[in-house]
């Protein structure tokens, strides 16, 4: 019986449009899902998450679940027949953690579990790998944009975790020819963004007077919409292999500006109290919110010309648009 090469063709074809998508009942991995899935040319998808209830219903998606994140989680059975992996899975960096042993906590899932994921792929014959990591890596302080040259200074056991993930990823792809994409995305909102988008958006609403209004810092955002629209591009683009881009709305705003727009988009009066910061930061040591202040009144911005010019990609929401979008209830995907 003659060869249908036709058929390994379209079978080939049908891998390379297979996407398996790690934490996928997360923020971002659920609107990545949707969009995916809703694609001119959709994808075929595979959607992994700790709890099956909460992963997202998408047409043709078949699901999965994984208990545990480490560098002992079995893969094999997911990665077959798979083109492209996002990896958004990961032990999230959150303040105050409390954990016992925080920074092998972060690195046995982030680190580990990571590497543990790329080898597998490898494997398996999965063509790319796009991992999503933080600006985080780049530290904070500065007052000029970070690129993604830049020497990395990670503030935290989290972004210390995912550094060494990158690392080992890039040693990875250097041995196995897995094709690797890093993004480093700084403080992603959107339609029930988690985390301190929304106990931010909580204090505009409520309308108590805030003693911000004599910050004027910069910072960089990016909307869900933007930062899944980037990981569509890296996900397919030949020019994306092997590379790391910034990431972000492609305007920067000071936290003033920011609560200012986010009241706007609420119909919430805003007001701001102008209060010094010296006096802001001596009331900060004195109930214990150092680390909350230096996020509302740092700068620490990403300087995304590499992915403008490499990819030819451009934010498609602006950041009005997205605050608009982002403050008013949706359904969740």
């Amino acid at each position: 019986m003659p060869v249908d090469g036709d058929f390994f063709a379209r079978t080939r074809e049908a891998s390379l449009r297979t996407c398996l998508i790690t934490g996928a009942s997360g923020f971002i991995a659920r609107h990545l899902a949707c969009a995916l899935a809703q694609a001119p040319q959709p994808w075929q998808l595979r959607l992994v998450g700790r709890s099956a209830a909460r992963l997202p219903d998408c047409a043709g998606a078949t699901q999965h679940t994984v208990r545990a994140l480490d560098g002992s989680t079995d893969w094999s059975g997911m990665l077959q027949d798979v083109g492209v992996v996002v990896h958004a899975a990961a032990r999230v960096h959150v303040l105050h953690d409390t954990a016992i042993d925080a920074p092998a906590q972060y690195r046995r899932t982030n680190t580990e579990g990571t590497v543990r994921l790329a080898e597998q792929a490898a494997a398996a014959g999965v063509k790319r790998l796009v991992f999503l990591s933080t600006i985080g890596i780049h530290g904070v302080g500065r007052d000029r944009p970070y690129q993604e040259t830049d020497a990395p200074a990670p503030n935290s056991p989290y972004a210390q975790s995912k550094l060494d993930a990158e690392r080992g990823l890039q040693a990875l792809a250097a041995r196995t020819g897995l094709e690797v994409v890093v993004i480093r995305p700084p403080l992603v909102y959107g339609p029930d963004a988690p985390g301190n988008f929304a106990r931010l958006t909580a204090i505009v609403r409520s309308g108590v007077p805030l003693p911000l209004g004599s910050v004027r810092n910069l910072r960089s955002m990016v909307d869900v919409a933007n930062l899944v629209s980037l990981i569509q591009n890296c996900m397919t683009h030949p020019a994306a292999a092997q590379q790391t881009f910034l990431v972000s709305d492609g305007q920067d705003l000071s936290t003033t500006d920011l609560i200012q727009r986010m009241g706007a988009a609420l119909h919430q009066p805003v007001r701001l109290l102008p209060v010094p910061l010296p006096l802001l930061r001596w009331g900060a040591a004195c109930i214990g919110k150092q680390s909350m202040l230096q996020q509302l009144t740092s700068t620490l911005q990403a300087d995304i010309h590499k992915a403008r010019t490499l990819l030819d990609w451009m934010p498609p929401v602006t950041v009005d648009a997205a605050l608009a979008k982002a403050l008013t209830p949706q359904p969740r995907p």
